[in-house]
């Protein structure tokens, strides 16, 4: 269901973001993000002058390569245009992330492990959704390879709505793990 009809509006400022999942013949797996903000109208930037309607602002990306278990084996990032000079330098810093493993928590992880300036806030952000990329990526494949248990604790056993353990999918999926509703 789209949403309700807007009120009449100026568009302003638009980010796009596209996330991409490959299977390497390696048998890792890369994990692609790619951040693009542009605005509606030229504006100055202290560092770059005069910003023509939809140049970038920020031009971004990032690769993690990751092995079956999620754990982190490569990192490259990339900042193409930013608002800073300085703005670039905080891509290598993500090297930090070889080793780490996605999972519940990962990106407080990262945080903690690299503090805040040592990073940049917008390839953080792209942190969650590459992890989420990955999971849809890796996960129908490796199930489809070798089918899960349904014994065994689905790893995203009450993450959201749709995989509560007292919801309808677990119910049928994962009738071991189903808990009723409480009334």
């Amino acid at each position: 269901m789209p949403l309700p009809e807007p009120k009449p509006r100026t568009l302003r400022h638009t980010r796009r973001i596209e996330l991409n999942g490959y299977e390497r013949d390696d048998g890792l797996w890369d994990i692609e993000a790619h951040l693009v903000d542009t605005k509606s109208y030229e504006f100055s930037n202290h560092y770059r002058g005069q910003i023509p309607v939809g140049e970038p602002i920020h031009d971004m990306w990032m690769r993690l390569t990751v092995d079956d278990t999620l754990t982190i084996r490569e990192v490259a990032a990339s900042t193409r245009l930013s608002p800073f000079p300085s703005c670039p330098q905080a891509a290598p810093n993500y090297q930090q992330l070889v080793g780490m493993r996605i999972r519940s928590g990962w990106t407080e992880e990262v945080r903690e492990k690299m503090g805040l300036t040592n990073g940049c806030t917008h390839l953080f952000e792209l942190l969650r959704p590459l992890a989420t990329v990955a999971i849809q990526t890796i996960f129908p494949l490796r199930n489809r390879r070798r089918p899960p248990n349904p014994d065994k604790r689905p790893p995203l056993l009450n993450t959201c709505h749709g995989w509560r353990d007292d919801g309808e999918a677990v119910r049928e999926l994962y009738p071991a793990w189903y808990r009723p509703p409480s009334e």
